[in-house]
């Protein structure tokens, strides 16, 4: 049993024409204690709504609930009381896009304000506070005001409030979207060190698959309310089943800026552009060498990065190959044949097998 348990989950709203809309439609999904679960998807995929189902910040319209072995929600009604529900939410963090700081008040008074109703003396709390503070590198800032501080400040200082009631599960929903690529990085390896430290379970809701790949040990796809693909992160980034899961695991903003400097409705009929992901333990250095050699295809570099999941470094390459419509065919049945996973892209940058 996992510490939060969805079953055929369904979230519904009602347009202004009284037409039903299924933000969230018949998922599963289960986070293990321990995990650092990335939820991915493009905007109105249903990432959000989805998770605030966990802590019952949305209700679902159907389905089961149970999160750190307590029932919420059986066939779509909420099962605990709302006085216990009120306890059991301190026990899940949460951190958003936009920090949610009050402005008015010091950046210890910010961390404070999540204990006013922990039974906590005030002594003890402005103790905790400062600590909590210290654990995110920020104590020498107590004092500042929110709007003193930079964004990656301020979003330290979002998590220190987070896990004031010390909680077995961190929430971070699109936490980074409002930093730059240096503080993105600061805040994941954070979250990182506090999921070790801490004995946390991270569930990290995000439209980038890069800060998915930096963090998470396992990883869900959604699409139009569902959950297109899910798994372990090694196993969905090298064996990606699914056309937008193909598009995520290479997708990187380089990766995309690349392909739009590629003018590919231009590429001559014999010649195509494919993705290829792959794992650097399992796959030779020496590839493209390998594909003329073996296939007789010239095959030309135009972008390649390597990513660590899990200290086990991950390539991801696009290659233009020359060669006719079997000489094509050959080259992705040598690549797969190696391990790689291969997915060509069209004249729109689209992926397709």
């Amino acid at each position: 049993m996992g510490i939060v348990e969805l079953e055929h989950v369904n979230v519904d709203f009602a347009d202004k024409k009284g037409k039903v809309v299924h933000a969230v439609h018949d998922v599963n999904l289960t986070v293990e204690k321990g995990d650092i679960y990335g939820i991915v998807g493009f905007s109105g995929a249903g990432k959000s709504t989805l998770v605030r189902t966990v802590n019952l910040l949305q209700k679902p319209t159907a389905g089961n609930i149970r999160v750190n072995d307590t029932d919420f929600v059986k066939d779509g009604k909420q099962v605990i009381a709302n006085k216990n529900l009120q306890l059991v939410r301190r026990k899940i963090g949460m951190i958003f896009q936009n920090f949610n700081l009050l402005n008015e008040i010091s950046v210890v008074d910010n961390v404070s304000f999540a204990l006013k109703h922990s039974g906590l003396k005030e002594k003890e709390i402005k103790e905790k506070s400062l600590n909590l503070l210290d654990l995110v590198d920020l104590k020498e800032k107590a004092n500042f005001y929110p709007a003193q501080l930079s964004g990656g400040q301020q979003q330290r200082v979002a998590i220190a409030r987070a896990l004031a009631n010390e909680p077995d599960i961190l929430i971070s929903d699109e936490a980074t979207s409002a930093l730059d690529p240096q503080n993105t990085a600061q805040i994941l390896s954070l979250l990182k060190k506090l999921q070790k430290d801490l004995n946390l379970t991270i569930i990290l809701i995000t439209h980038e698959m890069g800060a998915v790949k930096k963090i998470c040990n396992k990883v869900a796809l959604m699409q139009s309310g569902q959950i297109i693909e899910k798994g372990n992160l090694r196993d969905v980034v090298l064996h990606p089943q699914n056309d937008l899961t193909k598009s995520f695991v290479g997708g990187s903003l380089e990766v995309i800026n690349t392909l739009k400097s590629l003018n590919l409705d231009k590429l001559n009929d014999n010649e195509a552009i494919y993705q290829l992901v792959y794992s650097m333990a399992n796959v030779t250095k020496t590839i493209i060498i390998d594909l003329y050699r073996q296939i007789g295809v010239e095959a030309s570099m135009l972008y390649g990065n390597v990513e660590l999941l899990d200290d086990e470094p991950i390539g991801t390459l696009l290659v233009q190959v020359k060669g006719d419509k079997d000489k094509q065919q050959a080259t992705v049945d040598f690549l797969r044949k190696e391990k790689v996973a291969v997915t060509r892209l069209n004249e729109k940058g689209d992926l397709y097998e």
